[in-house]
């Protein structure tokens, strides 16, 4: 058994006997052609003599598991006689792969408001080392936007679920670097870029900027009552806002800029037309500080 990545060491030596003497004795030994082990032939102290195996090249593994040899000694008679060895070389595997994710970055889309304990995404990293060397742990290693209170991650699976729900008002993205780690000291790193969708969750507000003191009676048409806005918090088409009144009050509704209107009068303001404004955009209107409707006498 050999431990991979040793190089230039000698592995135990195994000598041959031969029982004749003197020119019939052990003369040299040989190894059989490879690209890892060289041999070197020692002197004992008996006389005889001994091979060593010297690792010439780094071993690998995940390249090559094991080495089959085949060692021969050769005596010094003639004809010279031989034997032969074979030699088997397990390597035994060192931490000498980190992990490797199958994505560099993982980006994702997900709808805010979903459950908490929803799942995201499952990021995967692979080891090619073996046994506990390939096993691996996964943890956030770098958050913003306060992800890590948003989101949780499985060590052992590398999934991430959502740990509280999601508002795309207030985040519109997280990011955030997880590493995954084997039992030794090897890591990676990728990144997780989790982008929220927004839902038209939020409804339309109003806001008046302006407004006239008073409306008298048989005011001309064509006259600014006001100025008001509308904004909507969520985006794209769920944040497009639509102002309409109804047909039958004395209003109409002129759009300037930036979601700003100017109501003004429709046609001439008498106190049999005021009657069903009442019901539509007059309450807006008389919940602002400062407002009245006033009429002279004819």
């Amino acid at each position: 058994w050999m431990e991979e990545l040793e190089s230039n060491g000698p592995s135990d030596g195994r000598s041959a006997k031969d029982p004749d003497i003197s020119t019939n004795s052990l003369s040299k030994y040989q190894l059989s052609p490879n690209e890892y082990f060289s041999l070197m032939v020692k002197d004992d102290p008996d006389g005889g003599k001994y091979p060593e195996l010297v690792l010439k090249k780094t071993l690998d593994r995940e390249t090559q598991s094991s080495h089959q040899l085949v060692l021969t000694a050769f005596d010094s008679g003639s004809p010279p006689r031989s034997s032969t060895a074979r030699i088997r070389i397990l390597v035994v595997d060192a931490n000498d792969n980190p992990p490797v994710f199958s994505q560099d970055m993982y980006r994702v889309s997900l709808r805010e408001g979903v459950p908490p304990g929803t799942s995201v995404v499952k990021v995967s990293a692979t080891d090619q080392d073996e046994g506990f060397n390939a096993e691996i742990t996964y943890s956030f290693l770098g958050v913003a936007n306060n992800a890590q209170h948003v989101f949780s991650l499985d060590s052992a699976t590398g999934n991430i679920i959502t740990h509280q729900s999601l508002d795309f008002e207030e985040v519109e993205r997280y990011t955030m670097d997880v590493e995954a780690k084997d039992r030794g000291s090897l890591s990676t790193q990728c990144k997780v870029i989790i982008e929220v969708l927004d839902e038209n969750d939020n409804i339309p507000e109003i806001i008046i900027t302006s407004l006239s003191d008073q409306i008298l009676e048989d005011s001309h048409p064509g006259m600014v009552v006001a100025l008001f806005k509308t904004q909507d918090q969520d985006s794209g088409g769920n944040g497009e806002v639509t102002c309409n009144l109804s047909r039958d009050i004395p209003f109409k509704i002129h759009s300037s800029s930036n979601n700003y209107y100017n109501p003004v009068l429709g046609s001439v303001l008498t106190a049999q037309s005021l009657e069903p404004a009442w019901d539509s955009v007059l309450p807006l209107f008389m919940s602002a500080p400062g407002f009245s409707l006033s009429f002279k006498n004819e």
